[in-house]
């Protein structure tokens, strides 16, 4: 799951909508459990359906629904499920972070959990280079997830890939052969492009030297690789890649963090920074935020004004303008204005009351 399919979501209002969210289990036995879980949570869902908008009204709508749970294979789950259904819409997901164990029903999809796990735990894209076919995985912490979707993966099928290299007297069969490797690595990095538009996240290149030589000199996103790995491994299962990627990135986000404090002390010297929840809100709303740091477990929920521009600590969520936190909020505005997010250890921030905001000018 990344940021388009969270876009996807909230942009559909249909009532009644349905959301089902559950923690689930990657192995045997545990996962015996969860066929048994889903089952109690669809006769919940059913019966507050029915009770609210009557078994006539619903027919097509569970009918949906019945048939994206015979969908779910649950020997290949990961931490948790989500499943959407309205009368138009139905999409399974499944989630490799713990989820509270959930059935809305309302005028939109619930994505409120789901967007809190994106924002608080460290995400990625692996790009693995191969003529047939180069793969594009979503990262999250340990875990990858493939991305099989219409674009990705991508096959090769001119000369030199599935196509022979031409032949004869004279031709030099391998510069035309590097000429197509790189038109096929020029799409294959456009088609990225789609993706980093909506999640410009850090990237991890693997594949051989040759693929990585003219990856690198055709890619639009080398400020957005953290690191690349060489050797052929477009044959490796997912769980065996994440084992090879996951020390690199997380050897990455470290060095980040360590080049961000550097970064925050210019910028206070500079006087070019905003401390504390409401003077760093107000930074962000007006566009002016280029790298948050945010403590791992601050959480704020408060109240915004009619103009939302100021903050109020509340606790109510029948205050009007309430926001379960206010910091996932905050997070939500700084990447929409293309600024940057950084993590970091509780207790680092005090100075600034859990949060400071790096500032553009």
């Amino acid at each position: 799951m990344n940021r388009s399919d969270i876009r996807l979501l909230q942009s559909i209002c249909d009532t009644p909508s349905l959301s089902i969210i559950m923690p689930t289990h990657r192995a045997f036995p545990d996962n015996q459990q969860d066929p048994i879980r889903l089952k109690n949570l669809v006769v919940e869902a059913t019966n507050r359906l029915t009770m609210q908008y009557g078994r006539s009204q619903m027919k097509h709508l569970l009918a949906q629904l019945d048939e994206l749970i015979a969908r779910v294979d649950f020997r290949h789950t990961l931490d948790g499920l989500a499943l959407f259904v309205n009368r138009n819409f139905s999409r399974e997901y499944l989630l490799p972070f713990p989820v509270k164990e959930r059935v809305i029903i309302g005028e939109s999809f619930a994505t409120r959990d789901l967007v809190f796990a994106l924002n608080r735990s460290p995400r990625y894209w692996v790009l693995l280079l191969s003529e047939k076919p180069t793969r594009l995985l979503e990262g999250f912490r340990d875990t990858l997830t493939e991305i099989a979707d219409g674009e990705f993966p991508i096959t090769h099928l001119g000369p030199g890939g599935a196509e022979p290299l031409p032949g004869g007297f004279g031709i030099k069969r391998s510069a035309i052969r590097d000429e197509y490797d790189r038109k096929f690595f020029r799409l294959v990095d456009k088609a990225l492009g789609r993706y980093m538009a909506v999640d410009p996240l850090p990237l991890v290149v693997l594949g051989v030297e040759r693929n990585l030589a003219f990856y690198k000199e055709v890619s639009n996103h080398d400020d957005r690789v953290i690191g690349t790995i060489a050797g052929s491994h477009d044959k490796k299962p997912t769980f065996k890649l994440a084992e090879i990627v996951w020390p690199l990135v997380q050897s990455s986000l470290e060095k980040q963090r360590k080049e961000i404090f550097g970064e925050l002390e210019k910028a206070i010297g500079a006087r070019q920074f905003a401390s504390g929840i409401q003077s760093v809100w107000q930074a962000a709303q007006a566009g002016r935020g280029a790298t948050l740091l945010v403590e791992q477990n601050f959480h704020c929920p408060a109240r915004v004004d009619s103009i939302g521009y100021h903050l109020i600590p509340a606790s109510d969520p029948k205050d009007t303008g309430f926001v379960d936190d206010a910091v996932d909020e905050l997070i939500e505005t700084i990447l929409s204005k293309g600024g940057n997010v950084v993590f970091t250890e509780n207790e680092t921030l005090e100075a600034h009351q859990r949060v400071v905001l790096i500032l553009r000018y």
